[in-house]
């Protein structure tokens, strides 16, 4: 894969966004001759002059302009529609707070290598993520475990190259024959689930989600739990939260639910209803 376009899509973190940028042009220092790269960057409504700084120092980077309602999932289709004008082998998608280690190139290489020479395709391509100051796991792909319960075990790089069913877009290379295939991350996302919901496809269309041998970049996992103090809230900041892209984004997970796991649609329903009326019994009984 020579011709590569790296996606990003950002709002108002201008700092983390740039030292993205700086590490993924510093690895590319390293390996100028492997490979090309192209920079595609939605920066959704950012009011502390992201835009600005990325032009000044990396006048090469593709900008598109969002309206602030975008969010990541929407930000980062803005992004890929944009390359997709261009001729590229690869897509890769990376966070804006995830720095990237030396061996990132040279990982998702050797798992392509693998994917065609094992199972005769390309594929999905996962970059695990860590922590460096807890020493843990932050992103990576995951086994579905039970499909009912909705169970998953995510897996840390083992040394080996390891088949997974959904995945974090934090590092994820997609091969230009997989977008042939299933095209780009599905519409309709706001912030959340559009990656789980592109790696469910592919494994529906036997496209392999491949995570690789070993850890390609550090961010630090910056959710927080929705839940807390959430009992103590009056009803309408339930409501908010609950149907809040970066919050609980109750509309993305039902599509989600529905087009993977419709059997578990009437639960997701009834849960959503009791946490808004009822939100104490749910943390109490439900939520483990």
């Amino acid at each position: 894969m020579k011709n590569v376009a790296v996606l990003y899509t950002c709002h108002n973190r201008k700092d983390k966004t740039l030292s993205s940028i700086r590490s993924l042009f510093e690895v590319e220092q390293i390996e100028p001759k492997n490979f090309s790269l192209d920079v595609y960057l939605t920066d959704d409504g950012s009011t502390d002059g992201t835009s600005e700084a990325i032009q000044k120092e990396f006048p090469q980077v593709h900008i598109i302009s969002g309206d602030g309602q975008l969010y990541w999932a929407e930000g980062m289709r803005s992004s890929w529609k944009e390359a997709l004008k261009g001729n590229y082998d690869a897509y890769l998608l990376l966070n804006d707070d995830v720095e990237l280690y030396n061996n990132v190139f040279d990982q998702l290489a050797k798992t392509h290598k693998y994917s065609l020479d094992k199972l005769g395709m390309e594929g999905i391509y996962l970059g695990a993520t860590e922590d460096k100051t807890k020493n843990q796991l932050t992103y990576s792909g995951s086994l579905l475990k039970n499909r009912f319960l909705y169970k998953l075990k995510r897996l840390p790089p083992n040394g080996q190259f390891q088949i997974c069913d959904v995945g974090n877009a934090n590092i994820m290379m997609v091969a230009g024959t997989v977008v042939d295939k299933i095209g780009i991350l599905t519409e309709g996302y706001s912030h959340g689930m559009a990656d789980y919901d592109y790696t469910l496809t592919a494994g529906k269309a036997n496209i392999p989600v491949l995570i690789a041998p070993q850890y390609c970049g550090h961010c630090v996992n910056d959710h927080r739990d929705h839940y807390e103090n959430f009992a103590n809230k009056n009803f309408e900041e339930r409501r908010k939260v609950l149907y809040n892209p970066t919050g609980l984004a109750l509309s993305s997970y039902k599509k989600y639910t529905k087009k993977f796991f419709p059997f578990r649609y009437p639960f997701v329903v009834f849960f959503a209803w009791l946490k808004l009326y009822f939100p104490k019994i749910y943390l109490n009984y439900f939520r483990k």
